[in-house]
C-alpha cells in the first residue's frame, strides 16, 4: 500500500471561527454580540481564512515530499496512447491509375451540436490500384486445377467447383498485380438452381495469396448469396498480397474457397455456376492513429555542459510506436542521438537521450562524480553552440479517440477520387495519461516487484503497464507446473452507444498480445511457461416474458434489454458494475432481480436461460444456473424479451 499521508492540521474555517468565539468568550465576557454583522466578528472571519488557507499550504507539505521520493526512484508518469482502427477508403468509381493517399491524411468523426471532431491520421501511404480479371481457375480439392478463362470469354458457363462440392474446393481469381491492402468488387453472374446452402451462412470463405499461403480475406457486403444469384462481393485484400506463379500463370490470385459446414448449417448439393466475372477495385483500407506527427522542432542551442534538458512546447510525447526523433548539429550535419530509457549502460562516447513523455522533457546524460573526485560521463555531451531538434514526434491520444464503428465518416484531407471514408469497427487503444495520484499507488507495487513477475498479481500489473488500453488482465494456472495462463480483455466501445458488444470487440489485438508476452517474458522466472490469450466467453441468452399497461409496452421492452446488456456484460457488468467476476455463474434468481429492479411495475410472467455458443449461434438446453470455467467471462447473446399487454379487465 503506498505510504499514508498524514495530516499535519485538519481545522476548516468554521472550526477556526468558532474556536476564536469561545476565546473571546473567556477573554471578554462582556462582548456579547457575535453576530456576522458586528465589527470583531468580520475581523475574526478574516483572521480564520487567512490561516485556513496557510493551513492548507501546510498540508501540501507531505505531498511535496511523497512526490520528491518519486523522483528519486524514478516514478515517471505514463504518457497517453492513441487509439487506432482500420478505415475504408472508397473510390468514387474505379480508377485506370493508382490512387496515392500519403501518409498524414486526416479523416475525422462528425462534428456534432456540442462536441467538436476527433481527427486521425493515417500511419503509412496507401496505394489504391487498379485491378480486373485476367485469369479463372477452378482447383478441386482432389484433382488437377483447370483454366476457365477461354469459357469465361465464350460466355459458357462455369462450374465453380466440383459436381458434388467438397470441402477444400475452390474458385479461383488472377489479377494483373497483387493489390495489398485494397478492396476488390468481385461480380458475378451465376446461375444455379437448388444448391441447398443458406444465403444468409454459406460456407465460403475468401483468400489472398502471401506468397507462402493463403491469408483469410474480411469480406463486405455479398449479394450473391454464396454465389446463388447474379451480385458483388466485395474482399478487402490483406496488406501481405503478392503476386505469385500459380498453375503456370503470374498473377495477384485471389480465392473463394469451400470450406466444412458448421453443425446445422446447409451445405451445397451441386456446384454453382458462373457466366460472367468482373473485378474491380473500390477502395482501399489503411490504419489510422490518433495523434499527429510534428516535424522539425527547434528545441533549443547546447551549452555543451552534461545534464542539459530541453522541453517541447506542445506535449506529450507518444511512445506506443517508434521513439522521437532527436538530432544535433554538426560540422558533418544532422546526428541522430538514441533515445534510451535510462543511462545505466551509456559509455561516454554513446550519443544518447531521454524522455519523459508526460512533460515532453529530453534529457541529455548528466555527470556523476566518482568517490577520487573525478567525473564519470554517462554518455556524449552536445557540443558548445550545437542546435538541437527532434525531427519527428507524435502528439495527441486519449480516451477521446476510442469512437464507435462507423463514426469516421469524413475526409478531412483533399484526396481526387475518394468519395466516402468509413471504419468498420470501433477505434480502441485510447489511454489517458497517468495521474499523480495513480504513480503514487504503483510506487509501492515497483518497488515490491522489482521489475520481475513471480506472483500472480505481478503478471497482472506487468500487463497492465505493457499495454495500457486493456481494461482486465487475470493471470491464472495453466494446467501444469510453472505454467501460467494471461487472460487480456481489452476495451471496447459499443457501436451503438449502449452495452450491446460484439463478440469481436472483446478479442485483444495481436499487437497488445506481443507487447505483454514480451515484456513478461523478459522478467518471468526461469523455466516458467507463458500463454497469453483472451479467456472463453460463455455466452448466455435470456428469454423473458413479460407485461405491462398498455402504452408501455415498448419502454418496458427496451429498459429490460438494456439491463440484460447491462448486466451480462464482461467489460462493465456484475454486481458492482466493473465486470463480470471470471468464473461467476449467471443464476434464475439474479436476473430476476435485475429484470425486476429495471422494468418497475411490469409482471415478469416467465425467465429462461440459455447457454450458447456466440461463434456458432447454438443454443444450448434451458437452465436455471450457467456454471463458468475459472477463466470463462459472461457475454451477452441475442437476448429476447417479449412484452404483452395487459388488458384492463386483468389490471382491474
Amino acid at each position: 500500500m503506498a505510504l499514508p499521508s498524514p495530516n499535519l492540521d485538519d481545522r476548516r474555517f468554521q472550526q477556526l471561527v468558532d474556536e476564536a468565539k469561545r476565546y473571546v468568550q473567556q477573554r471578554a465576557p462582556e462582548w456579547t454580540d457575535h453576530n456576522v454583522s458586528d465589527p470583531g466578528v468580520t475581523l475574526i472571519e478574516t483572521f480564520a481564512y487567512l490561516v485556513d488557507q496557510l493551513l492548507y499550504r501546510l498540508n501540501r507539505v507531505p505531498d511535496k515530499n511523497y512526490t520528491a521520493f518519486l523522483d528519486l526512484l524514478d516514478i515517471r508518469l505514463f504518457p497517453p496512447a492513441a487509439a487506432t482502427a482500420e478505415v475504408d477508403f472508397w473510390l468514387s468509381a474505379p480508377q485506370s491509375d493508382a490512387v496515392v493517399l500519403p501518409a498524414g491524411t486526416e479523416v475525422t468523426t462528425a462534428a456534432g451540436d456540442t462536441d467538436e471532431p476527433v481527427a486521425f491520421t493515417t500511419v503509412e501511404e496507401l496505394r489504391i490500384l487498379p485491378s480486373e480479371l485476367i485469369r479463372l481457375v477452378t482447383a478441386p480439392r482432389t484433382g488437377e486445377q483447370t483454366d476457365r478463362t477461354g469459357m469465361l470469354a465464350d460466355g459458357q458457363d462455369v462450374p465453380c467447383f466440383q459436381a458434388a462440392p467438397e470441402p477444400g474446393d475452390a474458385l479461383l481469381f488472377g489479377l494483373p498485380t497483387a493489390v495489398p491492402r485494397c478492396v476488390v468488387a468481385v461480380r458475378l453472374d451465376s446461375r444455379v438452381e437448388g444448391v441447398g446452402v443458406d444465403p444468409r451462412q454459406p460456407p465460403l470463405v475468401w483468400e489472398a495469396w502471401d506468397g507462402g499461403g493463403w491469408q483469410p480475406c474480411e469480406t463486405g457486403t455479398d449479394t450473391t448469396g454464396g454465389l446463388n444469384r447474379p451480385g458483388e462481393i466485395m474482399v478487402h485484400v490483406p496488406a501481405g498480397h503478392t503476386a505469385s506463379v500459380i498453375g503456370g500463370h503470374r498473377a495477384g490470385w485471389l480465392r473463394c474457397r469451400v470450406t466444412e459446414a458448421e453443425p446445422g448449417q446447409p451445405f451445397y448439393s451441386e456446384s454453382p455456376t458462373v457466366r460472367e466475372a468482373e473485378v474491380f477495385t473500390v477502395g482501399g483500407t489503411m490504419s489510422v492513429e490518433h495523434a499527429e506527427t510534428v516535424t522539425d522542432v527547434f528545441l533549443g542551442t547546447s551549452e555543451g555542459v552534461a545534464g542539459q534538458t530541453f522541453r517541447l512546447a506542445r506535449p506529450p510525447v507518444l511512445l506506443d510506436a517508434e521513439p522521437p526523433s532527436v538530432e544535433v548539429s554538426s560540422p558533418d550535419g544532422w546526428q541522430r542521438w538514441d533515445v534510451v530509457e535510462h543511462f545505466g549502460g551509456s559509455g561516454p562516447d554513446d550519443r544518447h537521450v531521454r524522455v519523459d513523455a508526460t512533460t515532453g522533457e529530453f534529457g541529455f546524460p548528466p555527470a556523476l562524480r566518482e568517490p577520487d573526485g573525478t567525473l564519470r560521463l554517462c554518455g556524449a555531451v552536445p557540443p558548445k553552440g550545437a542546435a538541437i531538434r527532434v525531427a519527428r514526434y507524435r502528439t495527441g491520444g486519449g480516451p477521446a479517440g476510442n469512437v464507435a464503428r462507423g463514426a469516421i465518416s469524413v475526409l478531412r484531407s483533399s484526396v481526387p477520387y475518394v468519395a466516402r471514408v468509413s471504419n468498420r469497427e470501433a477505434a480502441r487503444g485510447g489511454v489517458a495519461g497517468e495521474t499523480l495520484a495513480n504513480a503514487k499507488l504503483r510506487a509501492p507495487e515497483a518497488l515490491r516487484m522489482q521489475e520481475r513477475a513471480v506472483t500472480a498479481e505481478d503478471y497482472e500489473i506487468l500487463s497492465r503497464q505493457a499495454a495500457p488500453s486493456v481494461l482486465r488482465v487475470r493471470c491464472l494456472p495453466a494446467g501444469g507446473a510453472g505454467a501460467v495462463r494471461v487472460l487480456v480483455v481489452p476495451d471496447a466501445v459499443a457501436d451503438e452507444g449502449d452495452d450491446r458488444l460484439r463478440l469481436e470487440q472483446l478479442i485483444p489485438s495481436d499487437q497488445v498480445l506481443r507487447a505483454i508476452t514480451r515484456t513478461l517474458d523478459e522478467r518471468r522466472l526461469i523455466g516458467t511457461r507463458l500463454v497469453v490469450e483472451p479467456p472463453v466467453y460463455q455466452g448466455v441468452t435470456v428469454v423473458a416474458r413479460l407485461s405491462a399497461p398498455p402504452g408501455d409496452t415498448d419502454r418496458v421492452r427496451e429498459a429490460a434489454l438494456d439491463a440484460l446488456f447491462r448486466h451480462l456484460n464482461p467489460l462493465r457488468g456484475g454486481p458492482d458494475g466493473t465486470g463480470w467476476p471470471f468464473g461467476r455463474p449467471v443464476q434464475y434468481g439474479e436476473v430476476f432481480g435485475v429484470l425486476q429492479r429495471a422494468t418497475g411495475n411490469a409482471l415478469i410472467e416467465d425467465i429462461r436461460l440459455f447457454p450458447a455458443d456466440p461463434i456458432t449461434g447454438r443454443r444450448g438446453s434451458p437452465a436455471d444456473r450457467i456454471d463458468l470455467g475459472a477463466g470463462a467471462l459472461v457475454f451477452s447473446y441475442q437476448h429476447q424479451v417479449v412484452v404483452t399487454a395487459i388488458e384492463p379487465e386483468a389490471r382491474r
